[in-house]
């Protein structure tokens, strides 16, 4: 397999001489290449239905969702997980991102964390990870060990693994129970995956936990019923999302039962709606 496996990531990009390009055409030509990777997600969306299914069910019984990765790759991950409770008014810790290096690694590089193949499961270990619960791994070359290893020990003991990453046929995706591959082709930048590889795994990212969000009940028609009240601008949003469904036309009350009751949903529970 490793004879076979090609990194697409890692090939050369279709520029030259970015150096000598005017900042017009170095936005130009980074925006042609952005423009390739909805079509790119377009294609894996037979992959990431059946994860979603997977993840849904093992929810609804109580179960968590981690995801898993190194760079990039983990910050994407712990970006999605941290906005699932303020979005959709889940608690903490039902949605999980973990990556390589610990918190430091959020915003500074770990030298050669992603290259520690047990790390990864010991990470897991620490959240209590069990049968109930689904990962992802993230890995944009489908190659990080941290990710790879971590993957491979939860099969081992029956805990339902998906993976995201960009080449095909890669070790990331051997290793995972339902693997997705977004083959965005080469980068502008030559190697440099937080472009349209990391553009690819937010977009993926973001079908797979509004997804299943909606199918938790999380969603009324279009509307974030269940958002937390964190700022003046969502406490607007949900006035007005209160008064469009409770047929209310006084904002000042609307806005008085919205905080009595906190989420959008209870407060139209309180008035039977």
């Amino acid at each position: 397999m490793a004879e076979q496996f090609l990194r697409i990531t890692e090939q050369e990009s279709h520029y030259h001489h970015l150096e000598n390009m005017t900042v017009a055409e170095l936005l130009q030509n980074i925006n042609k290449e952005d423009s390739t990777v909805p079509a790119a997600v377009e294609k894996a969306i037979p992959q990431i239905e059946p994860l979603v299914t997977a993840i849904t069910d093992k929810m609804l019984m109580g179960g968590r969702l981690f995801y898993i990765g190194a760079g990039t790759s983990g910050r994407l991950g712990i970006v999605d997980a941290s906005e699932c409770p303020p979005t959709y008014g889940v608690p903490y810790g039902l949605v999980i991102g973990i990556i390589a290096g610990g918190e430091k690694a959020i915003t500074n590089a770990v030298e050669f964390a992603e290259d520690n193949k047990e790390q990864g499961w010991a990470d897991l270990e620490a959240y209590n990870v069990s049968d109930k619960d689904v990962v992802i791994g993230i890995a944009a070359s489908g190659t990080t060990p941290y990710v790879i290893g971590a993957l491979e020990e939860c099969r081992k003991r029956n805990i339902i693994t998906g993976s995201i990453s960009c080449n095909p046929g890669s070790p990331v995706s051997a290793a995972a129970d339902y693997p997705i591959e977004v083959v965005v082709g080469p980068e502008f930048v030559t190697g440099s995956t937080r472009m349209k590889s990391g553009t690819a795994q937010k977009l993926v990212l973001n079908m797979i936990s509004t997804s299943i969000m909606i199918q938790l009940g999380r969603v009324e028609d279009n509307r974030m019923v269940n958002m937390q009240l964190s700022n003046e601008k969502l406490v607007d949003r949900g006035v007005k999302m209160l008064m469009l469904r409770s047929g209310l036309t006084n904002y000042e009350e609307a806005r008085d039962l919205l905080l009595t009751h906190g989420t959008v949903r209870k407060a139209l529970t309180s008035i039977g709606q």
